[in-house]
């Protein structure tokens, strides 16, 4: 993942921004949980990206894949549509509490920008809707030049979705966060319209760490730098996340991305680890064992 790249990321401040006041005002209107919800997942399940992750003679990636994580950022799906017979193949060759979060094609979100998507869009959740229970949040991924004078389509587009099944957005124009009324009327229609709010901890956009969740749900992308840095950054979610869940929330949708994709499952095992031994689960953890020689961090089997 390119997005947010930058040649030194050793020179980035990546403390955590202090809670937005609105993400406590919101998680202080739910019932308290004592076990949240988390799904722990990378953004693609190919060979190619992850390799070395695969044992040697594994036939099918996505049942390796779905045995050792419980969730997957389902990136395929913006660059191309699927018929509905793959997602019911999908849903068959996954266990039980797996579960898909997909990502809106870009024929809806970038070349059409949200105008005149309604065909598309139905067709689209005809099909996705083949993954039943195992369909988590579907993913709005808009440009990065979509910015704030497109408000009508975005506002269109959410309150057009329909609402018993859950989405998230991510907007990326940096106009968006720059201006407090334009960024507070963002908020909001998400809010109303009980849309998630995407957190995106990249190195070289931190104005995407609004630490402003929308609903019950915080859906994070999270973008390692391939550096030694990065388990220190899921260290820190770990504790933002208890303050949060002590505070109100529930469902916890965290994805890990790498500029090198093939450093995810490691760093995804570390984050696991940690949100087990906080949370108190017993979430699998990626086929991966302790490396003596690595201070302690992991590598792959």
């Amino acid at each position: 993942m390119k997005f947010g790249k930058v040649n030194n990321p050793e020179n980035i401040d990546f403390t955590l921004p202090n809670t937005h006041k609105d993400t406590f005002r919101l998680l202080n209107t739910y019932q308290k949980v004592n076990k949240p919800s988390i799904y722990v997942g990378c953004a693609k399940w190919n060979r190619a990206d992850l390799k070395g992750f695969y044992p040697r003679g594994t036939k099918d990636e996505l049942v390796y894949y779905s045995s050792q994580f419980n969730s997957i950022e389902l990136n395929a799906t913006f660059y191309r549509q699927f018929p509905a017979e793959q997602f019911s193949k999908w849903h068959d060759k996954t266990p039980n509490d797996f579960k898909f979060f997909p990502k809106i094609n870009q024929e809806i979100s970038h070349f059409k920008r949200l105008e005149n998507v309604a065909d598309i869009v139905n067709i689209s959740l005809d099909n996705t809707l083949n993954l039943k229970e195992k369909l988590g949040t579907t993913f709005l991924q808009l440009h990065s030049n979509f910015g704030p004078t497109n408000f009508d389509r975005l506002q269109n587009f959410a309150e057009s979705w329909p609402k018993e099944l859950p989405l998230a957005i991510e907007v990326r124009h940096k106009d968006w966060f720059a201006d407090k009324v334009i960024e507070e009327e963002f908020y909001q229609l998400l809010e109303e319209n009980k849309i998630a709010n995407t957190l995106v901890d990249t190195a070289g956009r931190r104005d995407m760490m609004h630490m402003r969740l929308t609903n019950n749900e915080a859906f994070i992308r999270f973008v390692g730098a391939n550096h030694l840095t990065d388990y220190n950054r899921l260290d820190d979610w770990v504790k933002r996340l208890k303050i949060w869940v002590d505070g109100g929330l529930k469902n916890i949708h965290f994805f890990i991305h790498q500029n090198l994709e093939i450093e995810s499952p490691l760093l995804a095992a570390h984050f696991i680890k940690k949100i087990n031994l906080e949370f108190n689960l017993d979430l699998k953890v990626p086929n991966q064992k302790e490396d003596s020689s690595s201070n302690g961090q992991l590598s792959l089997l």
